[in-house]
């Protein structure tokens, strides 16, 4: 049976956390883009849409600042919410190993024998946890090889390999993450629901507009 339009729902993050997330996926893919013929010469004719190599430089560290911002944007609107996350990210409980057994089914056909989860369940809390480290890996080797000056050649060498390593891992966490949020079985409920809100959201708008110009 179909939610009804007026049927309450719970929200698990609030603006704040929704806007980080989303700094951080957008910035993310335009430093995929812009990276591409920095790492590469098989890339280069993308070089004409960034304005050439030095072009695609600017882009690149540019984005590389704002992906540097969710943290920020995390601290200043929504402490409770990133500590929250923080603390059941590394709580891990029976259920949440058993999770794991039951994975495999639930990610490619969709599976409602999955054990009780927490707040978050126990993939999302490996995707945090992976999300990190592989944020921590190309902020640090990305710093290394915009400012090489003060760092050995051995280092930049080193940063190179993390560089490449941290992105690996995360574009492939990206793809699990895009495939269980958008194509997944079980995400076509959370998409309407963020369907129905966006267009809630734009009624109250409309209503607040229309009636301060009646006014």
């Amino acid at each position: 049976m179909k939610k009804q339009m007026n049927e309450p729902t719970v929200h698990r993050f609030n603006k704040g956390f929704i806007v980080s997330h989303w700094v951080q996926a957008i910035s993310f893919f335009a430093l995929y883009i812009t990276g591409l013929p920095l790492y590469t010469d098989f890339f280069s004719f993308l070089y004409p849409v960034m304005g050439g190599p030095e072009g695609a430089q600017i882009l690149h560290r540019t984005f590389a600042v704002i992906f540097c911002l969710p943290l920020l944007i995390l601290l200043i609107f929504d402490r409770k919410g990133l500590a929250n996350w923080a603390k059941r990210i590394i709580t891990w409980k029976k259920n949440d190993f058993k999770f794991f057994l039951a994975f495999p089914k639930e990610f490619f056909v969709g599976n409602d024998k999955v054990p009780k989860q927490d707040f978050f369940n126990a993939g999302e809390k490996l995707n945090s946890l992976v999300s990190i480290v592989t944020t921590l890996m190309l902020i640090g080797s990305g710093f290394i090889l915009w400012f090489p000056g003060p760092f050995s050649q051995g280092l930049v060498q080193w940063a190179i390999t993390i560089h490449v390593i941290g992105f690996s891992i995360a574009i492939l966490t990206v793809i699990a993450h895009v495939f269980l949020s958008a194509f997944h079985p079980n995400s076509k409920a959370s998409l309407e629901e963020s369907q129905k809100e966006m267009s809630l959201s734009a009624t109250r708008k409309n209503t607040m507009v229309n009636g301060m110009m009646s006014s």
